[in-house]
Parts: C-alpha cells; structure tokens; sequence
C-alpha cells in the first residue's frame, strides 16, 4: 500500500530486460556488432515513449530517474539563460527535489516564485498569469502530486504559458501512464518521467525536451544523448521502462479507480476523518487522509505488524520528522499533518486486500482513539 514510493516490476519487463544483461550487454556508443544491438534497443525505447507523450523520438533524453531529469531541466534552463533571464515560476507543492533545485539556484541569482495553492492542492491561475514577468525563464509544475494525488490541469497552465512567451515544465513522474501527458495538446516544453512508478526498473527516467530549446549540460563526459547527458545509457533498464509504457492500460486505471474510491469512502466513515486532496480531480492510485489526533506514525506502525505497508509523506522525506511542506500548503495544522498517512495502490491490489486493510485500519484507529491524550 505505498506504491507511490515505488512499484513492483511487472513480470514481463523482467523478461524483456534479462537478455541485456548477458547476450545484449554491448555499449550503444560502441560501433561493433554488439554496440549496435545495444544501438537499437535504446532507440527503439526512446521511439516508444516518444510516441506515448506526442513526442518526437530525437526529443527524448534518457537519465537516471525523476531527480537527475527534474535538476537537468531547472539547472540547464537557468545557466543557459543566466544572466538575461532568472525568473523560475514553481509551486509549494513540488517534490522536493525540485524545491531544493530551486532553492540551490537561488543562491546562483535565481529569483524564485513559489505560487500558493488552494485546500485542494490546485494552484491559483491567475496568481500565475500575473507572476510571470520578461525574466520568467520556466514554470514549472508538477501534474499529479506525489503526496496528495492533486492533479493540475495542464492544458490551461499550458495556454497561459504559451500567451505569456514562456516555456513550461511538468514534473509527470506520478501521473505518467495514469493521467493523458501530450506535449502538444498542453504546450509542454520540458516533461520529467521515470520508470519504477509504472511497474518498470528503479534507476532510469526521461527528459522530454522540445526540439530547439537549448539547455546547459549538467554532466560533462563524452557526449551521450545529444551531448546533455553524459554516461554509458542504461540500456537493460531503458529497455525496461519501455516495456512498461507499452503495458501500461486504461484498464488498470479504471481498477485502481474503483478500489481508491472504495477505501476513501470506507475510511471516511470513521469519525474525525479528514480527506487530503480533492475527491475527483486525483491520481487513480492515491489516498491520503488525516486521523486526527491520532500520530501517522503510530497508525503505519500499527499497520506494518499486519504487513501493511504506508507512508506518511513521500518517501524521499519519511525519515523527516519535520511536518509535510505539501499538508502545509494545503492548509493543515501541524498537528493535522502529523495526523496523516498515505495509503497508494496499484495494478496489483485487489479487492481482498483493500478489505484486509480496511477491517486492521478501523481496529487500530478505534484503540488509538480510546489511547490518544488527545481525545477528550
């Protein structure tokens, strides 16, 4: 039940990567025979996620997940424009390896403009039509939130974007497969993807970069991927990640839907319950839900001694014990963030399971409750 961290890598992928392991384990820069095996599958793989976001293939730009492509987009946007433009326009509900990136380069002489969002988690049109200025270099917002599911409307930002002259950036690492990213209809000019969100290989992600926009490489070597990043490409795992995009379905979607639906509508039912996020316009896979004035984290303990496994933030920040900047954002108290866990789904789940997890949830709370100082 935290497949928001992470997922299991379907069987198939598996499959389709084990022979670059051994037979196919040739270097794609190597002009040899095997070299051009290697050539091909990563071509071929770049082909398929180009397709899947309306993309060009030669647009396509392999690294190593959702961070690297997050920092290469922010980071190379800004040092190619640096000093005629340092305006970056961003969220307070970014992951944080975005909001980190923004905050390193504002110690480079960036000028940064977190925009508010409201209690659902949406950002505030007009607030950003009005924050962009001639030195807006990018906005950059991310489309399904990784803690809260919001999902942002793209093709609106998108429209503002294009009226205001300004090259907009998504980071689509949680929504991609799940909610329609197409670089066209939504007047994308950068899109961070990675693959062990969708059943593929941890260690690979995508930077979709529009043909002509020009960014400053990050790492420096011997000119991989159109010489912006720089590495022998990961071919097993770019394999792998193409082989999830190929799989990924509509049907699953609609699976995880129903079995959201029914856990936020179950877990509703247990008095002081609060949930985080809209209803509607959210990842097909995310819950998350305040307790309040019971501890998130007594209520994940509680919950892994029967094997379940949740979250009470992202994973990149759970060994925090700071409160979630995104349930800050959003409005909650301190104590109402504390609160919270992160229940996440996927392909996978079934029905039994959501039930397992329904009846062990609503005994926990039930003997927090009766526990909890806070309770009068």
């Amino acid at each position: 039940m935290d497949n928001a961290a992470t997922t299991r890598v379907d069987e198939r992928v598996v499959k389709e990567m084990l022979p670059y392991f051994d037979e196919g384990f040739g270097n794609a820069s190597s002009v040899h025979f095997k070299g051009q095996e290697a050539k091909n599958a990563l071509e071929k793989s770049r082909k398929i996620i180009a397709k899947s976001i309306n993309a060009r293939t030669n647009e396509i730009i392999f690294t190593s997940g959702g961070t690297e492509s997050n920092n290469l987009a922010l980071k190379g946007l800004f040092f190619e424009n640096y000093p005629e433009k340092n305006h970056i326009i961003t969220t307070k509900i970014e992951h944080d390896c975005v909001l980190n990136t923004c905050k390193w380069l504002e110690t480079q002489g960036a000028k940064v403009t977190y925009l508010d969002v409201d209690s659902d988690g949406l950002i505030d049109l007009n607030q950003l039509k009005n924050s962009i200025t001639d030195k807006t270099i990018i906005v950059s917002v991310i489309h399904g939130n990784n803690e809260i599911g919001t999902i942002q409307d793209l093709e609106k930002i998108g429209e503002i974007c294009r009226e205001k002259h300004v090259l907009l950036h998504t980071d689509a690492c949680q929504s991609y497969t799940k909610v329609a990213v197409d670089v066209k209809k939504q007047n994308l000019g950068l899109v961070t993807l990675n693959s062990h969100k969708i059943h593929g290989p941890k260690g690979v992600g995508v930077l979709y970069i529009r043909e002509n926009i020009k960014i400053t490489p990050v790492s420096h070597g011997g000119g991989h991927e159109k010489n912006l990043r720089s590495g022998t490409e990961n071919i097993s795992g770019i394999v792998g990640f193409a082989k999830a995009v190929e799989i990924a379905s509509d049907k699953n979607v609609k699976k995880m839907t129903a079995l959201r639906n029914k856990l936020i509508s179950e877990i509703l039912k247990l008095p002081n319950t609060k949930l985080n996020g809209p209803r509607t316009e959210r990842l097909c896979n995310n819950i998350n839900i305040s307790f309040n004035n019971i501890e998130g984290e007594a209520i994940g303990g509680y919950l892994e001694n029967y094997g379940i496994c949740t979250s009470t933030g992202s994973a990149c920040a759970s060994h925090s014990l700071e409160s979630s900047h995104v349930l800050k954002a959003i409005g909650l108290t301190p104590l109402q963030s504390n609160s919270s866990i992160r229940i996440s789904i996927s392909k996978y789940t079934t029905e039994e399971e959501v039930d397992y997890v329904l009846e062990k949830l609503n005994k926990i709370v039930e003997k927090l409750r009766k526990i909890s100082p806070l309770v009068r």
